[in-house]
């Protein structure tokens, strides 16, 4: 089935939407810079703060499929905006936090619309796109997560200074209220194509979607990805702090190149797909080097500054996965409702992947005192993505004939 009628894609509608992915990122970006902060004034244990810092991940992990389903039954853009109502509620809450429990009840609440933002956004997306733009469209979605958290890591040692920890929530705030805005401005655009036969019961058309095999190569992939992405984000900031001695802006600001670094892969990525490169070899090929790429950045062989020239270089040729995996969601759904599906899966094993890698990695390093160990996680996960890759190149290439 056809997913739009459109001719023409509206790039407003698509900018908005990808608005909507982008505040509900800088939510993601704003607590590790705010952390000491936060530390300091509520009096917050290390673990604590690391569930304020974590809670969106572990949403997504446990939820991410149910809330894509909730999307498809409910409609893309009804489940858009919960999301980003929730996301303010939840960052006013966070704001007027005067203890522990509040602050971690309004992370919460940043995470569920984190969560309804990522699943339902894609759909409005596809449906603001022609078909021509339809995987470039979606490819651009696949950036609103670097470019979110790299907007807050940027922005917040500018309003910290001045308004405290505050200052960044209340800035995360009024980007949230803007994208709420124009999407409801632009409702009109965000059309989907009357049902041309009898649908199929909601649980009976996710049912469908998770039933192909190239969904869970994808979804895995992705996971794949993560694993090597916050691994570096992880390593990075405490190499440069502790081993190098840099000042908190330096690491501040180079940590986040390496972040935004991200986004241009993504780009790059949706214009390869546009002009019909396929998914599995890029996952494929980009899987290789991202382990290349791994073996300079964390064997201690190199001089700093090629180095972090290898860092950046990871994020960046890492980026066309996220665009190869999360554009296929519009390609896999047989419906335009099973997009929410699709994509919660992908970001449920993607968050699954950032999930674990931090805490795998600290034991093994733990374990030895070398940061080199790390290359068991992250070249092993490289490993899997080429293999991942390979299988889904051999589908696409069964299922063209």
């Amino acid at each position: 089935m056809t997913l739009s009628i459109r001719t023409e894609t509206d790039w407003r509608a698509v900018l908005a939407a990808l608005l909507c992915g982008i505040a509900v990122a800088m939510n993601v970006g704003k607590v590790p810079i705010a952390l000491p902060l936060l530390r300091a004034e509520f009096g917050l244990s290390l673990v604590a703060a690391g569930w304020v810092s974590s809670m969106i991940n572990t949403l997504a992990i446990v939820s991410g499929v149910f809330v894509g389903l909730l999307g498809d039954r409910f409609g893309a853009l009804r489940t858009c905006l919960a999301g980003l109502a929730i996301s303010i509620l939840g960052g006013v809450l966070g704001m007027l936090a005067g203890n522990e429990l509040v602050l971690l009840v309004s992370r919460f609440a940043e995470g569920a619309g984190v969560v309804a933002v990522a699943v339902s956004a894609p759909a409005l997306l596809s449906s603001a796109s022609a078909p021509v733009d339809r995987r470039f469209a979606l490819s651009i979605w696949s950036s609103y997560m670097p470019t979110g958290v790299a907007l807050a890591m940027l922005l917040a040692p500018a309003v910290i200074p001045f308004f405290g920890w505050r200052g960044i929530w209340l800035l995360t705030l009024a980007v949230l209220c803007l994208a709420a805005a124009a999407i409801h401005r632009l409702r009109p655009a965000y059309r989907l194509p009357p049902p041309t036969e009898i649908e199929a019961h909601p649980l009976a058309a996710a049912k469908e979607a998770l039933a192909q095999p190239a969904a869970w190569l994808l979804a895995f992939a992705m996971g794949c990805w993560t694993i090597q992405y916050y691994a570096l984000v992880v390593w990075l900031p405490t190499f440069l702090k502790e081993q190098r001695d840099l000042g908190t802006l330096t690491v501040s600001i180079l940590s986040c190149l390496v972040v935004i670094a991200n986004a241009p892969g993504n780009l790059y990525g949706g214009k390869l797909l546009q002009r019909g490169y396929p998914r599995g070899k890029l996952i494929a090929a980009s899987s290789l080097l991202t382990g290349l790429c791994g073996f300079g950045v964390f064997l201690d062989l190199l001089p700093d500054l090629l180095r972090y020239g290898l860092c950046v270089a990871l994020s960046l040729v890492g980026g066309l996965i996220p665009a190869a995996v999360l554009s296929a969601s519009a390609s896999l759904a047989r419906t335009p409702k099973q997009i929410g599906t699709l994509q919660g899966l992908f970001m449920q094993v993607g968050n699954l992947g950032s999930f674990i890698s931090p805490p795998l990695i600290a034991v093994i390093v733990a374990a030895s005192g070398l940061w080199r160990d790390a290359l068991w996680v992250t070249n092993g996960a490289a490993l899997l993505g080429v293999v991942l890759g390979l299988s889904l190149y051999r589908l696409e290439r069964r299922s063209s004939h």
